[in-house]
């Protein structure tokens, strides 16, 4: 049951460029920009895209880009992966800012073996992906190649918000708004999906509902609507699937 009032959700779109310090102050002005109290998905990899002959230094980048973001989140919830480094491994992690904390931290449990991610990452357990609360809203994170697999989305059943980081190969943007719709609706639930706007990939981001409304980018830099509890409430008791 959710418990939270209204609260604006922005998911965002934009271009990762090989300039770190370039793409987390575009990040950096665009939260700035949104609600002060919104809920923010950014694209995966958004500070430093998969710069694979560049681990050690996006790696590195991370921490100093944590400090940075906390400082300017304030009282809205940030959703963002990023290259990390722990102990002799890299692995792709989701974050989730709130003021000056780390609320949850997920990392990417299904890589892309197209794009070369098994080669680079260490994938976590499926076992860590599960949702967190953030002000009686109940959050669950998807990262981009696992909206594909059944499985996890059950993991994130009864979340009020489904997020999607992702950097999603254009030639399967139709898979990708298919996808992000029917997981709002199956789950009953707010999806933001936000994708990059690189030359390879959908630039679809896109915020839908539970009862299946959608807006997708259309040249936006952010998509911004609003949360409310009792559109999620309202859809669980109209059709009873069994969601708590």
């Amino acid at each position: 049951m959710t418990t939270s009032k209204t609260r604006p959700i922005v998911s965002l779109c934009f271009e990762t460029t090989s300039d770190f310090e370039k793409n987390l102050t575009f990040l950096v002005t665009l939260i700035i920009q949104s609600p002060e109290n919104a809920i923010i998905v950014a694209p995966e990899v958004c500070l430093s895209g998969f710069a694979y002959e560049r681990f050690d230094e996006a790696a590195a980048f991370t921490t100093t880009a944590l400090e940075k973001l906390q400082q300017c989140v304030e009282n809205r919830l940030l959703i963002f992966t990023a290259i990390t480094r722990r102990e002799n491994s890299f692995f792709n992690i989701a974050y989730a800012l709130h003021r000056s904390e780390i609320l949850h931290t997920q990392g990417k449990t299904k890589l892309f073996t197209l794009g070369a991610e098994h080669e680079h990452f260490t994938a976590a357990e499926e076992s860590t992906i599960s949702p967190f609360i953030f002000e009686g809203i109940k959050i669950g994170i998807l990262i981009c190649f696992e909206l594909r697999f059944k499985t996890l989305w059950q993991a994130l059943d009864g979340c009020d918000i489904i997020t999607v980081p992702a950097q999603w190969g254009k030639l399967r943007r139709e898979h990708f708004v298919t996808l992000t719709n029917a997981l709002a609706i199956m789950n009953q639930c707010y999806v933001i999906a936000s994708d990059a706007a690189n030359t390879d990939t959908t630039a679809m981001s896109g915020i839908i509902t539970p009862f299946g409304g959608e807006i997708r980018n259309n040249g936006e830099r952010a998509l911004i609507s609003h949360y409310e509890a009792r559109t999620v409430e309202s859809m669980r008791r109209y059709l009873n699937v069994g969601i708590k």
